[in-house]
């Protein structure tokens, strides 16, 4: 369970990343929209795990990889927009929200049992 604290310093995360990836996302990822999905922090906020969902890709996992090499300027840009809120600025890591992904695939699971009902149902009458 994640203290009061360590929700506010994420939102400000979510909010600050968010904004340099509008900016600047080209400059990782061309053509490439980036959603910051959600941030876990740890306790001693030292570290900020930072979950994405990419639009326009072909590869996620290699535009984690992208995103993951420019971590250390991410971070650096970070710190100039929240240095006066924050004694140490987080140490960054991206992973990939495949949570539009889960439910794509569970809305297919439930349209076929739909569809396998009607079917049995039409055989019935």
């Amino acid at each position: 369970m994640e203290s009061k604290r360590q929700q506010k310093f994420a939102g400000v995360i979510q909010e600050e990343l968010a904004a340099i990836f509008q900016r600047e996302g080209s400059a990782y990822l061309p053509n490439t929209l980036v959603t910051i999905t959600k941030v876990r922090v740890s306790p001693d906020l030292a570290v900020a795990k930072v979950y994405l969902s990419f639009l326009n890709t072909n590869n996620t996992t290699l535009s984690v990889a992208e995103v993951n090499s420019h971590s250390s300027e991410i971070r650096y840009k970070l710190g100039a927009r929240i240095r006066h809120q924050a004694r140490v600025i987080p140490t960054l890591t991206f992973f990939l929200d495949d949570t539009n992904e889960y439910v794509e695939h569970m809305d297919k699971i439930f349209d076929k049992i739909s569809r396998d009902r009607k079917e049995t149902d039409e055989e019935a009458d």
